[in-house]
């Protein structure tokens, strides 16, 4: 078992690697605490004295660019609904409970999902729910540690989660820390930096992964495996800020200094000549309220305004909002205001960069996803007494995208015309065609499946005949004018009828 010290020890040094510092400002830009916030100004003195000023505008305005491209792309990737699939109807309706149609799961791997774009890489552990099913939780990596034997080795030995469970008093942060073997899992807690000691409000320490009732005992049983499930935002699991960090600061600062520029020019200054009076507040005073002021008989009043030259900042705020789509990879809403005018050619391309993100990163979740189901599958086959595998089960992600509803209408109406002369064609060749090839090519064009309606066609034979006793019916029957008239118009059906299937 790990020692106390060594656990201390490994907490402090993956505190300060710098894969959990991009992590962390990855988590940052994701709550919008950019480094604008950081920004300040300064000065040199007359004697070269370098002093922070702090009575000019200073607004420091971040813009979460980055949020809104990690929560598109979640969105994304999430919104075709059922993902996890299986040819076995049987095995469908299981997989739908613990994945497909669970919200706490579509919940949980929303969040994994945001956190594996935001920090480069995500924690997803298993664990016994209430009703003693597999469950899973997105765990956050910031307090995720993996322990290895060695540096070369792959597999972990253990794996260490710290979270904060409390701040006591305002001051005193209350960690709690886990470390999880592949039976069990022995509990920590740590007063801010502190020493770390044994948790002695756990009743067990340490404890099973699993606790149930067998009878009158208590039995305990272990996984078998470290529960912990990573998903890798890529390759060296860098969070997507680090193509667009430059981007946005740059953004932060044009759209900030602008707004400071408007905020110190934005009253005009005031040259005023033979001013009767020794009080410059007076003169202030009465151009804030009387909006007038005395002056002698050489004297004058100048107002003095500052053009503010916000072009260029705006052209370069424009650029640096198309860079940031660009290079994020996300969806620019911008140039998709007037749907009405945007064809749905124009708006898939729009989508192009955001499917390609999506794409990379879905071949990541198919892997992630194929080892969370290995438990289930055990789970499942030991309680249905069955042997299904991992084969008979497949990924399918569906996206939904934007589109414009007046071409797709105008779309739907041409294919009803289309299939409306079609079928117009086809009744009036029926009489160069057999029944059966008429009705088939009918099929088609209607898009139904002509071996399922087959048996509930009419014979034509006993057509015919139906058609012959309703008329030997009506010629040996009484019967007034009116029901005359609608026995024919039936017959007059009949006889079309027939001649439709002849």
């Amino acid at each position: 078992m790990i020692k106390v010290e060594d656990i201390k020890r490994i907490v402090i040094e993956d505190k300060c690697s710098d894969k959990k510092k991009t992590a962390r400002k990855g988590q940052e830009y994701y709550d919008g605490d950019h480094d604008i916030k950081d920004y300040r100004l300064f000065y040199y003195t007359d004697d070269g004295i370098l002093i922070e000023d702090r009575y000019r505008a200073n607004y420091r305005i971040p813009h979460p660019f980055f949020a809104e491209l990690v929560d598109q792309a979640v969105q994304y990737m999430l919104s075709g609904g059922e993902f996890i699939k299986s040819d076995f109807p049987e095995l469908q309706k299981e997989l739908d409970s613990y994945f497909n149609y669970n919200e706490e799961f579509t919940a949980e791997l929303s969040e994994t999902l945001t956190g594996c774009m935001t920090k480069g890489f995500e924690y997803m552990f298993a664990y016994k729910n209430a009703e003693d099913k597999t469950a899973f939780q997105c765990a956050d990596s910031l307090g995720v540690i993996e322990v290895r034997k060695n540096d070369t080795d792959s597999d972990t030995e253990y794996i260490i989660y710290i979270y904060t469970d409390r701040i006591e008093k305002g001051q005193k942060k209350i960690n709690r820390i886990q470390v999880w073997d592949k039976e069990q899992v022995y509990y920590y807690v740590q007063t801010d930096d502190g020493e770390i000691e044994k948790d002695k409000s756990a009743e067990l320490n340490p404890k099973p992964h699993t606790l149930y009732a067998h009878g009158k005992d208590i039995c305990y049983k272990g996984f078998g495996y470290i529960p912990f499930f990573r998903l890798d935002n890529n390759k060296k699991q860098i969070s997507g800020l680090k193509a667009v960090k430059e981007l946005i600061d740059d953004y932060d600062l044009m759209a900030s200094s602008l707004t400071n520029n408007l905020a110190d020019f934005d009253t005009p200054i005031y040259a005023v000549k033979g001013f009767q009076g020794n009080n410059l507040d007076e003169l202030q005073q009465n151009l804030k309220t009387k909006k007038m002021i005395a002056v002698g008989e050489s004297g004058d009043i100048d107002v003095k305004t500052v053009d503010i030259p916000y072009q260029a900042r705006q052209a370069k705020l424009e650029l640096d909002e198309k860079n940031i789509y660009r290079f994020g990879m996300g969806l620019n809403t911008s140039g998709l205001k007037d749907t009405n005018a945007t064809t749905n050619i124009a708006i898939k391309a729009a989508y192009s960069l955001l499917d390609l993100k999506c794409s990379k990163l879905e071949i990541r979740l198919k892997q992630f996803l194929r080892r969370l189901m290995k438990p289930v599958l055990n789970e499942i086959n030991e309680c249905n007494k069955t042997d299904y595998q991992l084969n008979d089960v497949y990924f399918e992600f569906k996206h939904e995208v934007m589109s414009n509803a007046q071409e797709n209408a105008q779309i739907e109406l041409i294919k009803a015309q289309e299939q409306s002369t079609r079928t117009n064609t086809l009744l009036n060749l029926a009489a160069q065609l057999d029944n059966e090839t008429l009705m088939q090519n009918i099929c088609d064009v209607l898009d139904i499946d002509y071996e399922e309606i087959k048996s509930k066609l009419p014979n034509p034979n006993e057509a015919e005949e139906d058609l012959l006793n309703a008329e030997y019916a009506l010629d040996s029957a009484e019967v007034s004018d009116g029901e005359l008239e609608t026995q024919q118009t039936v017959l007059n059906m009949l006889d079309d009828l027939l001649e439709e299937l002849k």
